[in-house]
């Protein structure tokens, strides 16, 4: 059996995640199923995205991960398993698994359920019976037809140059930190060691510190997360508040002459 981990915009106030639960262990009440978060922004792919990307490569292999988010936009009525990484995922192609993960999937099924275009709870009436099949070991192809793409959404490129890195905030978090698309390892590749300027709105920041608490409570620091991104904060405040940085504001990293 895989494990499974459920995503959704569903939030904690109504019964629609208890519902969609109850409805893969109704059919297989062996499995296990991780919850990763059920506050993603109402119908926000690219925080869904964002989530599921962080966090999905700490599953092992194999894990099924439905993605619950923005399941009732019309624009696709597709419902579609994605294999990346070698890892399933289950919702609708609306983009949102195009923002994962750089690498190409490896097979894309389209659900076939008679009821797609008719059910109003597609997470509970399809998708649930999806991903706890193929948790249950059902092969990919048994659940629907084979196609050869799914729709793609471009992300927020950064560009790097000898000098200069220029990246944009991608995700602001719950505690106010504005986290950019700046990758640690290019950081590293291009620094060699000399001095550099963090730009951001009028601010200009000289150092990298090793943690969010690195500086005295009220000060900005600058830090690459867990995930090796750069990341914007206060210590004990909000650097999207206090400094007006939203998402897609842009971010500079330059480097002194050598």
């Amino acid at each position: 059996m895989a494990l499974i981990t459920f995503m959704s915009d569903f939030g904690d106030n109504d019964h629609y995640v208890a519902a969609v639960k109850a409805r893969i262990l109704g059919i297989r009440p062996e499995l296990q199923i991780v919850d990763i978060s059920h506050t993603i922004t109402p119908f926000d792919i690219i925080h869904g995205s964002y989530v599921l990307r962080s966090v999905f490569r700490e599953f092992p292999a194999g894990t099924v991960h439905l993605a619950a988010v923005n399941t009732l936009d019309r624009e696709s009525d597709n419902l579609i398993i994605i294999n990346i990484e070698g890892h399933n995922f289950i919702g609708p192609d609306n983009g949102i698994f195009s923002l994962i993960s750089e690498k190409q999937p490896e097979k894309i099924i389209k659900l076939s359920n008679p009821d797609i275009e008719s059910s109003v709870f597609p997470s509970r009436d399809i998708m649930a019976r999806a991903t706890a099949m193929l948790a249950g070991g059902t092969v990919m192809e048994e659940l629907g037809v084979v196609i050869t793409d799914y729709k793609r959404l471009l992300g927020r490129q950064l560009k790097a140059t000898k000098k200069q890195i220029s990246g944009n905030v991608i995700r602001i978090d719950r505690f106010g930190n504005a986290i950019t698309n700046i990758d640690q390892e290019i950081f590293n590749i291009l620094q060699k060691e000399r001095e550099f300027a963090v730009k951001f709105g009028r601010e200009t920041i000289r150092a990298i510190y090793p943690g969010y608490a690195s500086v005295e409570p009220g000060e900005c620091f600058v830090v690459f997360n867990s995930n090796g991104f750069l990341e914007i904060g206060i210590n004990k405040g909000s650097a999207a508040e206090l400094m007006g940085l939203d998402f897609d504001a842009p971010v500079m990293i330059n480097f002194d002459e050598e």
